[in-house]
């Protein structure tokens, strides 16, 4: 997946800080002017006073302000193009948010903020910061329906999680229905280049693999229906396998009549604390609902409750009311142990005080500023077995059981304050949560979350844990061996960065938090926290915008402390602590390889790699991601010029293979899927296949083609044809109880994976089975089976042996790499589950000498160990035994996926490292990393 590092670049240049300003308006003069990257409209603009036009309102005030500056702001249709998204007040400020649309058409991150004073209905403006995106001049009429667009993104994320977690079978009774469901969100235009239209839809639903709860934002393109984007939406504080998310919630129903009462509990640490309770009368006992914080806006009770939500499934919870959950309720104002093993005390004396926090700090009534409820779910479990997670679901927060280490993740006050702050940040900056803005996101939570943490309980700024989060969690670790994170921990710098796709921490929303939030927190130190919290506070409510970066939040952070008259020694002290942690303007170019580039930037999402016969092939996009895919293919020497392969016909060309003599690949487009294919040499593209939907699996050796597609539901199965013949089409699984995965090719032969029921008497009597056909004979062998409670991966021929992934057991953390004869005789595990970490593998591709994985250690602290990582094998191993393990195939930092081998030892792959997604190759693996 492409990296969105929260820069969206366009084809418009910036206008520089000293551009001419409209005619009579004056410009600037000693204020401060950010040029817009990619976009007529600057960044910043600050230290100005400037009279806005009176409209009554704010924000009917401020848009005539940027009507009236259109030389300056490039804004040519303010009241057409910006629609109000929120005042904020406070004393005589104002700060207006603009959300931009392109006619007519909400546009992903365009938001632009106008502060102003407001004295006595007389307006000055102070400043104004934000994206508006002048580029755009795409249309906005689709051609992909609403349901084609939600069959896609659904049969999108299916793939993600088969291709991360392995194809599962479905659980029993679940044959028949798809684990996931999309909802249609309407238009979107996302800012790459000219723009690009594309229909949002939020996936959700349960992972088949696992039970969690799944919610991605996918954003499929209007005129082709391949899914452009697409990250997860839920906030967690743990760095999640997979991350669990929510639809859109229903309501929990009135509440009954009660009164306000003071009772009190014990935490899980033995603190004994007092509890703002009442009295619910229509069933006669005490209840965890605070009707004293929150006030009462006319529109019915406010109020800050704990539920009650012990052995049910999170994914049951996840964005909406679970049925038959109810307060956690006590016969006594006393609540007891019950209430304090859950972590129902600690989560309702936590949040009471993270609500007070923002009201006495920063005068904020409630998360969204506007009162809402603030409620908070406990003791969630999956399937009955522990979780140990916590997550903010844009309405409430979740913790779960806790397990024989980790207490309730309630009982760490950091975390309800930084599962609760993620809630002011949807409701004021609103942070794309992925890439660096998710980062971001993730910066600002965990320094408020602390910010509360370290107040509440006295911690001194000089304390050496005073930057831990997470630390009170433990049952019998230290707080520094519990602790998650480490805000003052002094290493973590864009030196450190992580480039990631999405599907690895969401491009790292955890693993790059602490580069921006351990500046965060070294400003706290150098400036007192009073100071420091409200200049972060200002930052984010009133100056970033939904695609910022790290870049872009320093110069927040910087602009909203001189609006607090912040200057000479702090102001240099804010500038050392983002200097310190590599946070300057450029950084990303600092970031290097010790791979060879083949194709730069591609840009893309969602597509895997070919190689062989000495050629790879892949799929790119236009610099600014703005065009649909073409694929291109290239000599792996990375002698003579890419060629490009496909034609531009206005679809989406992904998941492309070779074998040095053709190229194979899928072609989106608004009707079917098809299988095209072209000589290297040249010559026209044949259309070989098509259907309602494909998969991420390609193959080409020869005359013989394979390629995985997708039925109605996700009913996987596996099509192979003839090149010279290619009305002859095989085809196995795609039905209900009988479905396919993860075909590879070579040799005339296909490899794939099968589930299928092998009883109807028995509905649970499935099994797994690894097989190999003759492509010419339709002899099938059946290498390995294994029962239906396994997982299995891909699977790679290589002329003498099939290879496969698979887990024995769902839940654990390793992945065994099997290998066998291709007529299915002494099968052995080339690389064991217990015998290479254990890892957790997601990719395989072999020639005939070698093995190569995509994996990354699953305990391993949060950091680069912990993304996808290339290791080697030698294919034949001992006789009988293991395979010799040769090492890293690369050290570069951030997630290496989706490896092609192109012969001998060596292989291609997307790499992530520097921010940017590209094909990269080497001839040998670099054995151990440091």
């Amino acid at each position: 997946m492409a990296v969105l590092t929260g820069v969206a670049a366009l084809l418009v240049p910036a206008v520089p800080a000293g551009a001419a300003t409209g005619a009579g308006v004056p410009p600037p003069g000693p204020g401060q002017v950010v040029p817009g990257e990619g976009t007529g409209t600057p960044a910043l603009v600050r230290g100005i006073r400037e009279h806005a036009p009176d409209s009554g309102s704010a924000a009917g005030a401020a848009r005539a302000y940027l009507e009236a500056q259109e030389g300056r702001y490039r804004i040519a249709h303010a009241r057409r193009d910006l629609v109000p998204a929120g005042t904020t007040a406070s004393g005589t400020r104002e700060s207006v948010r603009f959300q931009q649309r392109h006619r007519g058409v909400p546009v992903l991150g365009g938001q632009y903020v106008v502060r102003m004073e407001n004295r006595g209905g007389e307006r000055i403006v102070t400043g104004t910061s934000g994206r508006y995106f002048t580029g755009l001049t795409t249309g906005t009429t689709a051609e992909v329906g609403e349901e084609l667009a939600v069959e896609r993104a659904v049969d999108r994320v299916l793939d993600d999680l088969g291709a991360e977690n392995f194809a599962t079978a479905p659980r029993e009774g679940e044959e028949e229905s798809s684990p996931l469901r999309g909802t249609a969100r309407g238009l979107v235009v996302l800012p790459r280049g000219t723009g690009v239209l594309t229909r949002h839809v939020t996936v959700h639903g349960v992972d088949p693999a696992g039970g969690e709860p799944v919610l991605r934002e996918v954003y499929v393109d209007a005129r082709t229906g391949y899914p452009v984007l697409g990250y997860s939406g839920i906030k967690t504080f743990r760095t999640p396998v997979r991350t669990p998310g929510p639809p859109a919630p229903e309501a929990a129903g009135p509440r009954p009549t009660t009164a306000r009462e003071t009772g009190g509990g014990v935490r899980l640490d033995g603190t004994a604390v007092d509890l703002d309770v009442s009295r619910d009368e229509e069933r006669g006992l005490y209840v965890l609902r605070d009707r004293t914080r929150i006030p009462d806006d006319g529109q019915g009770e406010r109020a800050l409750t704990t539920w009650d939500a012990r052995g049910t499934h999170v994914g049951d919870v996840s964005g909406k009311w679970p049925e038959g959950v109810r307060e956690f309720s006590s016969p006594t104002p006393e609540f007891g142990g019950e209430a304090t093993g859950a972590g129902a005390v600690d989560a309702h004396w936590a949040a009471a005080r993270v609500h007070d926090y923002y009201r006495h700090e920063h005068g904020r009534n409630s998360l969204d500023g506007r009162g809402m409820d603030i409620d908070s779910l406990v003791g969630v479990t999956e399937f009955g077995e522990p979780y140990v997670n916590a997550f903010w679901d844009g309405h409430k927060t979740v913790y779960g059981t806790g397990d024989e280490e980790y207490r309730p993740l309630s009982a760490a006050l950091d975390v309800v304050g930084h599962e609760m702050t993620h809630g002011v940040i949807e409701h004021s900056a609103n942070l794309v949560y992925a890439g660096q803005s998710g980062a971001l996101s993730e910066a600002v939570a965990d320094y408020f979350g602390n910010a509360v943490e370290t107040d509440v309980l006295g911690i001194p700024a000089t304390d050496p844990d005073s930057g831990l989060l997470g630390e009170r969690l433990c049952r019998t670790r230290t707080p520094r061996e519990c602790a998650l994170r480490d805000l003052d921990d002094g290493r973590t710098t864009t030196g450190s960065f992580l480039g990631l796709d999405f599907l690895n921490d969401n491009g790292g929303v955890h693993l790059n938090s602490t580069i921006f939030g351990g500046a965060l927190w070294d400003a706290r130190e150098e400036l007192g926290a009073d100071l420091a919290d409200k200049v972060v506070y200002r930052a984010l409510t009133e100056y970033l915008t939904p695609l910022d970066g790290f870049t872009e939040g320093r110069n927040a952070v910087l602009a909203a402390a001189q609006d607090l008259s912040v200057a000479g020694d702090g102001l240099r002290a804010l500038r050392r602590a983002f200097t310190a942690h590599g946070i300057v303007p450029g950084w990303e170019s600092a970031l290097g390889i010790d791979s060879d580039p083949l194709l730069d930037r591609v840009n893309t999402t969602g597509t895997s790699l070919g190689a062989g016969g000495g050629w790879w092939a892949a799929s790119k996009s236009n610099e600014d991601g703005s065009e649909p895919y073409s694929v291109w293919a290239g000599r792996a020497d990375g002698k003579g010029w890419p060629r490009l392969m496909s034609p531009n016909d206005g679809r989406h060309h992904v998941n492309p293979a070779t074998d040095g003599t053709t190229v194979v690949w899928q072609a989106y487009g608004p009707g079917a899927v098809e299988i095209l294919a072209r000589p290297l040499a040249g010559g026209p593209v044949r259309k070989l296949w098509a259907g309602r939907g494909g998969g991420s699996a390609t193959g080409v050796d020869g005359d013989l083609v394979a390629f995985g597609y997708a039925n109605v539901g996700g009913r996987s199965g596996v099509a192979y044809l003839s090149l010279k013949d290619p009305a002859d089409v095989r085809t196995v699984g795609g039905g209900t109880y009988r479905r396919a995965y993860s075909p590879s090719v070579s040799g005339g032969k296909v490899a794939y994976q099968e589930w299928r029921r092998v009883s109807l008497a028995t509905r649970a009597a499935y099994e797994w089975r690894t097989l190999v056909v003759d492509a010419a004979t339709g002899g099938t062998t059946v290498v390995h089976e294994a029962p239906s409670t396994t997982s299995h991966g891909p699977t790679a021929l290589n002329g003498t042996h099939v290879l496969w992934l698979a887990e024995r057991d769902t839940a654990g953390s390793g992945t065994a790499l099997f290998r066998a004869p291709l007529d299915g005789s002494g099968v052995v595990e080339l690389a064991p589950e217990a015998g290479w970490g254990p890892l957790r593998v997601h990719d395989l591709t072999a020639s005939g000498d070698s093995v190569t994985v995509a994996a990354y250690d699953p305990d391993a602290p949060l950091g680069n160990e912990a993304t996808p990582k290339l290791h080697q094998f030698t294919a034949a191993g001992a006789p009988g035994g293991q395979g010799t393990y040769r090492g890293r195939v690369s050290c570069n930092r951030g997630s290496q996926t989706h490896p092609a081998a192109v012969g001998g030892s060596r292989v291609v792959w997307l790499d992530a490292t520097t921010g940017t997604t590209g094909v990269v190759t080497r001839a040998r693996p670099t054995g151990r990393c440091g």
